[in-house]
C-alpha cells in the first residue's frame, strides 16, 4: 500500500468549503435522481415576490437556478450555519442583491411571518418544518430534496460506525408526520436510491471532511485502521459502493 499516505494527504488537503464537488470528477460518481430538483426551482422562483433558501451551502445551487429564472423575485434570503461557506454563498447571490443569514440549522428563522412565496432547502441537515410554514405565505411552496432522515450512504457509515438500525423508511414517515405537524399539504413526496461509486481513499476522505454528518466524528487519526481496511477494499476492488438515499418533498401552505 505504498500510496496510501499519499492519498490520504491528498484527501486532507482538498478545502471543503462550498458545495461544488468538481473535484471529485474521475474519482467519484453519484447517479442523478430522476425528478431533477435544480430544473424544478426556476419555474417556482419566477412566480414569487419573495424567496428563501435554508442552509444553502457556498449558495452555488440556489444561484444556478435564479438566473435561470425568467422574472426573478423581488426579495432573495438564505441563511447558512457553516462559517466558512458564509462568504462563499454571499458572493455567488451578490448578484440577486439576497441577504444570507448565518444561522443554526435549528434556529427559529430571522423572518416575518408569512413573507415568502417559495422556500426551498437542498439537502438540508435539519429542516425547521414548523419555521417554514410560518414565514410561508398563503398559498406558497416549499420544496427540499432531503437525505439526512434517508440513511443515506448508509454502506459508507456503517463501514467506519458498524450498524445503526435505521431504515430509510424511517426517514420517509419522519418527513410524512413532520410536514403534517407543521399544517403543510404534502403535494409531492419521492424516494429514490442512487448509486454512489468511490475509486480512490482520497475521494472518500474529502466526501467525510465535506459532508460532515456521514460520519460525524471522523478525523483519519480516529479512523485510520479502517481507512487502511477500506484501501485494501478499493485496491482489490476498484471502488467502494454506497447508495445515496433521497426524497424530493413538495408540500404548500393553505
Amino acid at each position: 500500500m505504498a500510496d496510501f499516505d499519499d492519498l490520504i494527504a491528498e484527501g486532507e488537503a482538498v478545502p471543503v468549503a462550498g458545495w461544488d464537488f468538481s473535484w471529485f470528477e474521475g474519482r467519484a460518481i453519484e447517479e442523478p435522481t430522476s425528478w431533477g430538483y435544480s430544473r424544478r426551482l426556476p419555474p417556482l422562483y419566477a412566480e414569487a415576490q419573495a424567496v428563501l433558501d435554508l442552509q444553502t451551502g457556498g449558495g452555488e445551487v440556489f444561484a444556478g437556478a435564479l438566473a435561470r429564472t425568467d422574472v426573478r423575485p423581488s426579495l432573495v434570503a438564505a441563511t447558512e450555519a457553516w462559517e466558512p461557506n458564509l462568504e462563499l454563498a454571499r458572493r455567488a447571490l451578490a448578484p440577486f442583491d439576497a441577504t444570507v443569514a448565518h444561522l443554526a440549522n435549528d434556529a427559529p428563522l430571522p423572518f416575518a411571518d408569512a413573507s415568502f412565496g417559495v422556500v426551498s432547502s437542498r439537502h438540508p441537515i435539519a429542516m425547521p418544518w414548523s419555521e417554514v410554514a410560518r414565514v410561508l405565505e398563503p398559498g406558497g411552496i416549499t420544496i427540499s430534496q432531503q437525505v439526512t432522515p434517508l440513511a443515506t450512504n448508509r454502506e459508507l457509515y456503517e463501514f467506519f460506525l458498524g450498524p445503526q438500525g435505521y431504515e430509510p423508511e424511517d426517514g420517509v414517515a419522519l418527513i410524512q408526520s413532520r410536514v403534517a405537524e407543521a399544517g403543510l399539504e404534502l403535494v409531492d413526496l419521492r424516494y429514490e436510491e442512487s448509486k454512489v461509486e468511490f475509486f480512490d481513499l482520497a475521494a472518500v476522505v474529502y466526501f467525510l471532511r465535506k459532508v460532515l454528518w456521514t460520519v460525524p466524528d471522523f478525523t483519519v487519526e480516529r479512523y485510520r485502521d479502517k481507512l487502511i481496511e477500506l484501501h485494501a477494499e478499493i485496491e482489490e476492488r476498484g471502488s467502494f459502493v454506497s447508495y445515496s438515499r433521497h426524497a424530493l418533498v413538495v408540500a404548500l401552505r393553505q
